[in-house]
Order: structure tokens, then C-alpha cells, then sequence
């Protein structure tokens, strides 16, 4: 399992996915009563994420 910023994902490509669902919020609701605009989401880092968590 990964988890970068606030996403969690299987792979790379999930995270990469959900970054960019994020960005053009197509997948993500809204957080009712904030009345600033969504905050950005970083930019990945240039190396592969690595997985975290207990190993099987």
C-alpha cells in the first residue's frame, strides 16, 4: 500500500491517477463550508514512491 500527501493507491500509477483526478476535480467532493479554492496538490517527486507498511 502506498500513501503519498492524501492519496493511497497499490501502485505508482494509482497515486500518479489520483493526483491528477485531483487537480482537475474529477473525483474528489467538496469540503462543504470552505470557501477557498482547493489547495494544489505536489508535485511528485522525481524518483519512485516506495511502498510503506508492515511486509507479508
Amino acid at each position: 500500500m502506498w500513501l503519498w500527501w492524501n492519496f493511497i493507491g497499490r501502485t505508482q500509477s494509482d497515486i500518479e491517477q489520483a493526483r491528477a483526478d485531483w487537480m482537475t476535480g474529477s473525483r474528489f467532493g467538496e469540503v462543504k463550508g470552505y470557501d477557498g479554492a482547493p489547495l494544489p496538490a505536489p508535485e511528485l517527486p522525481p524518483v519512485a514512491l516506495k511502498p510503506r507498511g508492515r511486509v507479508r
